[in-house]
C-alpha cells in the first residue's frame, strides 16, 4: 500500500495538516523512557573504554619512541621521557615490548636501534662497512622523510641500496602496506613485521654485498606488479644524464620497477647529485621527486626543480 493510501485512512490532506499543526502532545506507544537500571553506570563498559584509551596512548607513545630512535640511532631514557611527555616507567615498559619484538636493544640508561643479525657476516668487510657508514646520518634522515610519504594500503617498491634500506626500516612498525623489493637484505629486515606483506623478485645477486637481485627473473616478476610508489637508490643523478648505477643488469631491474610505479622517488644524499655512473636507470623526466639532505645547494636543487622534479631537503 502506498503512503498516500495511508493518508486516506486518517483523512484528507487538510485534516492531516491540522493534526500536524496541533499543539496537543502525541504519544507513541513504541517509544518509552529508559528505566533507572538502563541509565545506571556500567563499570564493565567504562573499563573497556579506559582500556581502549590506554592502548591508543601506548601505540602513539611507541610510534613517537621509534621515531626518535630512527632520527638519532640511540637515545637516553631521560631524552625519551622529555620528548614523549610521559613517565620513565611507561618508557621502560614500551622499550621492553619493543626489545621482545627485536626492534630495539635496551642499554644502560637508554636504548638503541637493533642492527639485524643478517649483517653479521659483513662485520669485517671493509667495502660493505664503507658503504654503510658513508653519510649514515643523512641517509637516516632521508629514510624517515621518505617513509612518511607512504600511506596505509599502498603497494610500494624499494630498489636495493643503502638509502632505500633506511626507508624500509622506517616501516617496521607500520601496518597494511605491501612491499615489493629486489633487495635481499630489505626483505629479510621486514620479514618479521606482521603489518607488512613483503614480496621479493627472483633473480641472482651479481656481486657480493650488493644484496641486489637482478636478471630476467627479476624483470619478469615485476612485469605483473603495479606499485603506488617506488623508492630508488642510485649512484648518481644528473639533470642531463639521468639516474645511474654501476651495473647494467641492476639498471634494467631498477628501470622495470620505475616503469610499474605511479610515482618514482629518488632517495640520494647530496654527494650523488651531479654524479654519473656507467649504467642509465632512467632520464630525469621519469622522476617525480628527489629526497636529499640539507648539504644540497640551492643552485643544484634549482636544476632539478626547473625540470619539474619536486625536491625535498631533510
Amino acid at each position: 500500500m502506498s503512503d498516500f493510501g495511508n493518508f486516506s485512512q486518517i483523512g484528507d490532506f487538510g485534516s492531516l495538516e491540522l493534526q500536524t499543526l496541533s499543539c496537543s502532545p502525541v504519544v507513541h506507544s513504541s517509544i518509552r523512557e529508559p528505566s533507572r537500571s538502563e541509565l545506571a553506570y556500567h563499570p564493565a563498559q567504562a573499563r573497556v573504554a579506559d582500556s581502549k584509551k590506554m592502548v591508543l596512548r601506548s601505540e602513539k607513545r611507541v610510534d613517537g619512541l621509534l621515531r626518535e630512535l630512527r632520527h638519532k640511532g640511540s637515545i637516553s631514557l631521560e631524552e625519551l621521557v622529555k620528548s614523549l611527555h610521559t613517565s620513565p616507567a611507561s618508557v621502560r615498559r614500551d622499550l621492553a615490548k619493543l626489545e621482545m619484538k627485536g626492534l630495539v636493544r635496551r642499554t644502560p640508561g637508554g636504548a638503541t636501534l637493533v642492527e639485524p643479525l643478517l649483517y653479521e657476516p659483513f662485520r669485517y668487510d671493509s667495502l660493505f662497512q664503507n658503504r654503510e657508514q658513508h653519510r649514515a646520518a643523512e641517509k637516516r634522515r632521508i629514510g624517515i622523510a621518505a617513509a612518511e610519504l607512504i600511506q596505509e594500503n599502498e603497494t610500494v617498491g624499494f630498489t636495493a641500496g643503502t638509502t632505500t634500506t633506511h626507508v624500509a626500516r622506517s616501516l617496521r612498525n607500520r601496518h597494511n602496506i605491501r612491499v615489493i623489493t629486489n633487495g635481499v637484505n630489505i626483505a629479510m629486515e621486514l620479514s618479521n613485521c606482521a603489518g607488512l606483506r613483503t614480496f621479493v623478485t627472483g633473480g641472482f645477486v651479481q656481486w657480493a654485498g650488493s644484496f641486489s637481485l637482478v636478471g630476467h627473473a627479476a624483470v619478469n616478476f615485476l612485469a605483473d606488479i603495479y606499485m603506488d610508489k617506488v623508492f630508488v637508490s642510485v649512484c648518481g643523478i644528473d639533470v642531463l644524464r639521468g639516474a645511474t648505477v654501476i651495473e647494467s643488469e641492476e639498471a634494467l631491474t631498477f628501470r622495470a620497477m620505475i616503469r610499474q610505479a605511479k610515482k618514482s622517488i629518488i632517495v640520494a644524499d647530496s654527494s650523488k647529485l651531479g654524479a654519473v655512473a656507467p649504467a642509465l636507470v632512467c632520464p630525469v623526466s621519469d622522476i617525480h621527486m628527489l629526497i636529499t639532505d640539507t648539504r644540497a645547494s640551492d643552485k643544484t636543487v634549482a636544476t632539478f626543480t626547473e625540470r619539474g622534479i619536486e625536491v625535498r631537503r631533510v
